[in-house]
C-alpha cells in the first residue's frame, strides 16, 4: 500500500509528490533537505510525523466529531449507515490497527493508537470517560511496554501536544468565544496556541531556536491537513486495486498538500521567522517562564481590542522586517551597496548587488542558516546566478540556505569536480529545484543591470590542478565604476599561472580584492602587487584552527596600501561607492 501511494503520487508537482506520503504514512523519503528545514523553521514538522492528528481525522469520519463520539446524536459515517455504537467501536478498533500496520509502529503512532484504543474501549462498554484518563493510560502502557520511550523527544512532544489540546485548548477556545471570536476560528487559535505553548520549550532544547511564525503557519496549514489526509488515505486504499482512481485521488490531495508546503516555505523565508535561544534545559525553563508571562499578559490584552491589534501589528513588522523599515532602524544594508561579504564563519559567501532584491551569490559558506540569514538581511529574493568557486564544503555546504525561498536562475561551478561527495550534494540540491548546473569558462562575460563580471580562471583546457583550490573560479567584477577581484581559494601555483595568462592584462589596480583562501599564508606576492587593491576583504571564522588570516598576508596587503578588513573581527561588510568613492559599512 505504501508503494502504491508512492506510485500514485509520481506524477504530481514536486512538493506534493514529496509531502503527501509524509502526511499520510510518515514516508519522508522524498522530502528535500530544504523543504524539511522549512517545516522545522515553522514548527510544521509534526505534520510529517504520523501522529494522533492523522488517526483523529480518520476516526472522525467514522465516529463524527470527538466531542460527540460518545453521544447518541453523534455524526459520522457509522451512524449514517445505521451501525450500532458497540459495532462502531469494534470497527474503529480495526481501523486503528490498520493505521498502525500501514504507518509502522513508531512512538507517535503507538501513542495515538493506544490513546484511541482506550477511548474506543470506553465507547464500547458505554462508560463515559474523559479523554485525559485515556491519554494517561496510553502513556503509562507504552512506557511500561518500552521504557526507552521515556527518553524519546518525539514521544514527549507528541504527549505534550495532545495534553495541550485536551486541557488548555478548550478553555482558551471558550475564552475567545466569550469575546465574540467565531467558534471555528477560536478553536483553531486555541489549539495552535496551546500546542505551541507546551511544546516550544522542548523544541528550543532541540533546535536552540524559537519560531515566531509557528502559530500563524499552523493555523494556515490546519485547514488543508484534513482534506490532504483524507484524500491521501483514500488514494492509499485504492492504489492496490485501482491505480487510476488512486492517481485521481492523489491529484485532488496535491492541492491542499501544495498549500501546506507553500505555507512552510513562505514562513521560513521571512526575515524574522525565528530567534536564537539557549539550547539547554535552563533555556527551556526560561522560555516556559516567558510563555507564562505572555499568556498572563495576553489575558489582560484581550480586554483591549485596539491594544491587541497594535501588538499584532508590531509582531508582524518584527517577523516580516520590510527592507525600507529595517534599513532606517539598523542602517543595514547601506543604500547603494555593491558587494557584501557575509559572516559565515570559516568559509566564503559573497553577494554582488544586481538591482532591488536581486544579487549574484559567489559561494555559499559552510552553514545554510548563516548564509540564509545574511541574504534575508540584504533583502535578496532573486538570484540570477550562484557561482560556486570550487567544491570544498566551506564554500558549498550552505547552498540550501541560498536556495531557500528564492528564485534562482542557475548554478555555475568549476570543471574540476572534486571532492565527489560535495559535487553530488550540489547537483542533488539543484536538481530537486529544477535549477540548471553549468561550468564557468575563462573569458566568459556576463551582465545583469549595472553589474557585469568576467571569468578569469580556470582556463580551458584547464591544466591539471594540485587540488580543488587551484581549480577555483576567479572573477573580475565591475559595478558602479568599481573593479573587484574575487580569487576563490587559489593558491600560489594557480595565482602565478593566472599572472601568465591573457587575463593578467585586466588584473592591475583593482578597487576591492576578495583575498584568496581566507587570507592563508599561501599567496603569491607578485599577484598582490599587480592587483594593488585599495581594499582587501578576508572571510574567515573567529579562532579558526587554520590560523587564518596569516599575519604575513595581512602585512603584505597593508604594505601595498590596502585597507584590510576581516569577517572574524569586523562581521559582515558591504562595499559602497562609485568610481573614486569607496567606503565600507558593517552590519
Amino acid at each position: 500500500m505504501r508503494q502504491g501511494l508512492r506510485e500514485a503520487t509520481d506524477g504530481l508537482p514536486a512538493d506534493a509528490r514529496a509531502l503527501l506520503p509524509g502526511l499520510v504514512v510518515g514516508d519522508t523519503s522524498r522530502i528535500t533537505p530544504e523543504l524539511d528545514e522549512a517545516f522545522k523553521e515553522t514548527d510544521l514538522a509534526h505534520t510529517l510525523a504520523v501522529s494522533g492528528s492523522n488517526l483523529t481525522i480518520i476516526l472522525a469520519l467514522l465516529l463524527g466529531p470527538p466531542g460527540l463520539a460518545q453521544r447518541s446524536e453523534r455524526r459520522g459515517l457509522a451512524p449514517r449507515l445505521g451501525i450500532p455504537l458497540r459495532a462502531t467501536a469494534v470497527l474503529g478498533g480495526a481501523l486503528t490497527l490498520g493505521f498502525v500496520v500501514v504507518c509502522r509502529p513508531d512512538p507517535s503512532v503507538l501513542r495515538a493508537a493506544a490513546c484511541g484504543a482506550v477511548a474506543l474501549l470506553a465507547l464500547a462498554t458505554g462508560r463515559r470517560r474523559s479523554l485525559i484518563p485515556a491519554l494517561a493510560a496510553a502513556v503509562l502502557l507504552l512506557v511500561l511496554y518500552d521504557p526507552w520511550l521515556a527518553r524519546s523527544y518525539g514521544f514527549l512532544l507528541s504527549v505534550l501536544a495532545t495534553g495541550a489540546l485536551l486541557t488548555l485548548a478548550p478553555r482558551w477556545s471558550a475564552a475567545l468565544q466569550r469575546r465574540r471570536v467565531p467558534p471555528r476560528l477560536a478553536e483553531a487559535l486555541a489549539a495552535a496556541g496551546a500546542a505551541q505553548a507546551l511544546c516550544a520549550p522542548v523544541v528550543a532544547v532541540l533546535s536552540a531556536r524559537v519560531s515566531l511564525v509557528a502559530v500563524p503557519c499552523n493555523l494556515l496549514a490546519e485547514f488543508a491537513i484534513a482534506p490532504a489526509t483524507v484524500l491521501g488515505f483514500a488514494a492509499l486504499a485504492a492504489a492496490p486495486v485501482a491505480m487510476p482512481v488512486a492517481k485521481a485521488l492523489a491529484w485532488g490531495a496535491s492541492w491542499p498538500a501544495g498549500w501546506i508546503a507553500d505555507v512552510a516555505r513562505t514562513g521560513a523565508a521571512l526575515p524574522g521567522a525565528g530567534v536564537d535561544w539557549p539550547g539547554s534545559w535552563a533555556g527551556a525553563a526560561l522560555l516556559a517562564l516567558v510563555t507564562v508571562g505572555v499568556v498572563v499578559a495576553g489575558r489582560r490584552l484581550l480586554r483591549h481590542p485596539w491594544l491587541c491589534a497594535a501588538c499584532a501589528a508590531l509582531l508582524a513588522l518584527a517577523v516580516v522586517q520590510p527592507p525600507p523599515l529595517t534599513r532606517v532602524i539598523t542602517g543595514w544594508p547601506p543604500p547603494g551597496w555593491r558587494l557584501a561579504m557575509c559572516d559565515v564563519g570559516q568559509g566564503d559567501a559573497t553577494v554582488l548587488a544586481a538591482g532591488e532584491g536581486t544579487g549574484v551569490v559567489v559561494d555559499a559558506g559552510p552553514d545554510p542558516r548563516l548564509v540564509d540569514r545574511c541574504l534575508r538581511d540584504l533583502g535578496i529574493t532573486r538570484i540570477p546566478l550562484v557561482v560556486l568557486t570550487h567544491f570544498h564544503a566551506d564554500h558549498v555546504a550552505g547552498l540550501p540556505g541560498v536556495l531557500r525561498g528564492r528564485a534562482v536562475g542557475a548554478v555555475e561551478t568549476t570543471e574540476f569536480e572534486e571532492p565527489s561527495d560535495q559535487v553530488e550534494f550540489v547537483r542533488r540540491q539543484a536538481a530537486a529545484r529544477g535549477i540548471p548546473v553549468r561550468h564557468a569558462l575563462a573569458g566568459e562575460q556576463r551582465r545583469t543591470g549595472d553589474l557585469s563580471w568576467q571569468v578569469l580562471w580556470p582556463p580551458r583546457p584547464a591544466p591539471a590542478p594540485d587540488g580543488p583550490n587551484d581549480a577555483s573560479v576567479a572573477l573580475l567584477v565591475r559595478s558602479g565604476g568599481l573593479r573587484m577581484l574575487l580569487l576563490g581559494d587559489l593558491e600560489p601555483p594557480a595565482q602565478q599561472a593566472l599572472l601568465r595568462s591573457p587575463a593578467a592584462a585586466v588584473l592591475g589596480g583593482v578597487d576591492v580584492l576578495k583575498v584568496a583562501h581566507h587570507g592563508s599564508a599561501y599567496q603569491d606576492p607578485d599577484l598582490i602587487r599587480r592587483a594593488a587593491p585599495r581594499l582587501a576583504l578576508i572571510s574567515c571564522g573567529a579562532d579558526n584552527a587554520y590560523g587564518h588570516p596569516a599575519p604575513s598576508t595581512v602585512a603584505a596587503l597593508r604594505d601595498g596600501g590596502a585597507a584590510v578588513l576581516r569577517t572574524d573581527l569586523d562581521g559582515a561588510m558591504a562595499v559602497v561607492g562609485a568610481g573614486a568613492e569607496l567606503r565600507v559599512a558593517r552590519d
